[in-house]
């Protein structure tokens, strides 16, 4: 499914979903495939890869597979199982070499 503008799901739905607003997943809403999206919000069940700029776990949803996001949530009492990986991200900052000055 290919989409231009949000989308919510409070039932089941089996397939890749791409949409370039946000995807909100109900607290009945179950999702077996891949998500990809800019803001992915989770009071469901998601099992797949979830490829986003934001996501969301709320405290009854859980995630199964692999998230690749540039900011992820999890809230207390919600459930991810599985990798995560940080997209965007700059390296870290390598440490100046300090010179003591000998007088």
């Amino acid at each position: 499914m290919k989409l231009s503008c949000n989308l919510y799901v409070d039932g089941e739905f089996e397939g890749s979903i791409n949409s370039q607003n946000e995807v909100n997943i109900g607290k009945h809403g179950h999702i077996k495939g891949d998500v990809t999206t800019k803001r992915l919000v989770i009071q469901g069940y998601v099992e797949g890869t979830v490829n986003a700029d934001k996501v969301e776990i709320k405290s009854d949803g859980r995630v199964s597979g692999t998230i690749e996001s540039g900011e992820l949530i999890i809230e207390s009492k919600g459930i991810f199982e599985g990798n995560s990986v940080v997209k965007d991200i700059k390296p870290a900052p390598t440490p100046k070499q300090i010179t003591i000055a000998k007088s």
